[in-house]
Parts: structure tokens; sequence; C-alpha cells
């Protein structure tokens, strides 16, 4: 059994799932995200693979439930190797003066509010050893992308300025940039598009592995 740890924010499906089954090999993943199915899917791949998988069925804006999961981590490991954030919320395009206020609100927790809380909660696991992953999407400023742009713009410009922070102390933050792949995120951007000649989730994550573990 490894000893090594990966959390995984928004594991249940896309790139953040395909992450947790190339990362089971070398590391027992910690999988969060709402749906309680999907999760249970992915730890039957998992398995498959001969890994092994903490599942927790949690809502990432919720802080008493991520700060119930980080002390439930400490309790039990002590620390965290790895912090894998791919969850996101995408609304609905429209124009900027028809956003509704149900979308905005919840762009901003998911998309800004959760990492805020998040980060304060996870470095201490990662200490200085540790790497924390995310991954650009450089919307902001697009037509139609208000919600999702702004908010996630909020989401890197955090991620950057704790990437500086930490140059020299650790976690390592690293900020990554995924190809473009058939996801129910980009489904709802793109619906359109021709899914075929996308990227799949899995060989995104294949190229994103070396990255991610690069020391």
């Amino acid at each position: 059994m490894t000893d090594r740890l990966a959390l995984i924010t928004g594991a249940s499906r896309g790139l953040g799932a395909a992450l947790a089954e190339a990362l089971a090999p070398t590391h027992h993943i910690v999988a969060v995200a709402r749906t309680t199915g999907a999760l249970e899917e992915l730890d039957d791949r998992i398995r498959a693979l001969g890994g092994a998988a903490t599942l927790a069925p949690m809502d990432i804006t919720v802080p008493e439930a991520m700060a119930t999961l980080c002390r439930g981590l400490f309790d039990r490991w002590g620390k965290l190797d790895l912090w894998i954030h791919t969850a996101i919320h995408a609304a609905p395009l429209s124009p900027a003066h028809h956003v509704a206020a149900k979308d905005w609100t919840k762009s901003v927790a998911i998309n800004a509010t959760a990492p805020s809380l998040l980060i304060p909660y996870v470095a201490p696991l990662l200490g200085q050893t540790g790497t924390a992953v995310f991954f650009d999407d450089p919307r902001g400023g697009d037509k139609f992308f208000g919600a999702y742009g702004a908010t996630k713009a909020a989401q890197l410009a955090l991620v950057r300025s704790w990437q500086q922070e930490t140059l020299r102390t650790g976690p390592q933050v690293r900020l990554l940039s995924p190809p473009p792949m058939p996801t129910a995120l980009r489904a709802r951007f793109f619906p359109g598009e021709d899914r075929a000649a996308l990227t799949s989730s899995a060989e995104a994550a294949a190229a994103l592995l070396p990255q991610i573990l690069a020391s």
C-alpha cells in the first residue's frame, strides 16, 4: 500500500476522475465531490487498477464540511502529498446584463469562495514539500462568459498570489493548462462542437501527470 496521499476536489467526473485513476497506482486517493454514485463508480475503477480510495461525498462550498474533512485527513494521515482542485461551476452563457442572480451566486461560491476557504485548510497538510495543482482557463473578458470568466479569473488571481508567496517556502503551487476535453462543462459552453476532435480526459490526465508529479 502506498503512503502517498492525493486529495482531489471535484473527483466524480471529467479531468478530476481521470487524474484519480491515473494516480491510483502510486497514491491513495481522497475523492471529494457531491455525487455519491459517481464517486462509488470511481472507487470501483480505482480498485480494478489495484488502488485504494477514500470517498468524501461533500459540498466544497460548506466551510464546516471542508474543515471536518481536513481535520480528518490530519487525524488519520497527518499530511497530504498532493492536492488537485478540479471542481468548477459552468454558469450558462449569457450577456453580462442577463446573468441570473442565482447563477452568479453559485459561480462565486464554487469558483472563487470555495478555493479561498480550502487553501488555508489544505496548506498546513501540504507543508513545505507537498504540491497543489489548479487549472487555467482564461475566459475572463470573453463575451457571454461573464459569470464563469469573472469567477474563474478571481480563482486564478488567488492561486497566482499563493504561488508567488510559496516559491521559497513551499508547498509547490502549479497552474496547468489542460487541452480541450469533451467534458460536461465544455459541452455547456460549446454544445455544437465536434467532440471527437477533443482530447479525452484520460489522455489529458496522462499528459498532465508528469507536470503534476515533477519534483
